[in-house]
């Protein structure tokens, strides 16, 4: 066994003892697809994304009282409002706890995925685009549209695409992950993360061939 696989099997015993049995099967499973779409993507950002995968969710059966208490003492920003979006504040706090409880872990490449799991935002790195995805189409995952993302995505057999082909096929699949989430808040009258509309709204321009979306002020 590897330094690096040693590392992660002792972050995962640690992961363990913190969330319930069926929440850990859950983040075992999310490690383990952001590990194997890594090795299609990135690679060298294997084993940075498994332990993200793993730290992911270190927050998410807290209450959401227990959310702003972690808030207020991380000195992270949030608002009242977020009563009404409570799914969304264990990134945050997840991402905030990091550094203290897993220092060895800390990294830009780990407490960012984790921070944008949820919602995304516009401009999503690789190694943010794979840990949103993974934890949408981890294999414990039973829903409908997670089942459907999940065939989409490894049916036509991504490892066979050219580089270009492959990012493609993951960006127009999370596009469309962003419209099953967006259709499901809207049925439950849940408001919609404004990260989540910027970066589906960004992840369109990217397809559109689009860069910017500056104004134009009518200069040549």
């Amino acid at each position: 066994m590897d330094e690096l696989t040693e590392r992660l099997e002792k972050l995962k015993e640690q992961v363990r003892g913190m969330m319930s049995p069926k929440r850990f099967d859950h983040t075992a499973a999310v490690s383990e697809m952001a590990g194997r779409m890594a090795a299609l993507y990135c690679p060298e950002q294997t084993g940075v994304l498994q332990a993200a995968g793993l730290l992911h969710d270190i927050t998410k059966e807290k209450s959401i009282e227990e959310q702003f208490d972690l808030c207020r003492q991380l000195g992270i920003p949030y608002r009242e409002s977020d009563r009404l979006v409570p799914k969304t504040m264990h990134a945050k706090t997840a991402a905030g706890l990091i550094p203290l409880l897993f220092p060895e872990w800390n990294e830009p490449g780990i407490v960012q995925a984790v921070r944008w799991h949820t919602t995304g935002h516009a401009g999503m790195t690789i190694g943010e685009r794979i840990l949103y995805f993974a934890d949408y189409i981890d294999e414990t995952r039973k829903f409908e549209d997670c089942v459907t993302l999940r065939r989409l995505f490894w049916d036509p057999d991504p490892g066979s695409m050219d580089p270009e082909k492959r990012q493609a096929h993951l960006r127009d699949l999370m596009i469309l992950s962003y419209d099953m989430t967006i259709r499901n808040l809207l049925d439950e009258h849940t408001p919609v993360s404004i990260d989540t509309i910027e970066a589906r709204n960004a992840l369109l321009l990217e397809a559109a061939g689009i860069s910017e979306d500056h104004p134009n002020n009518g200069d040549e």
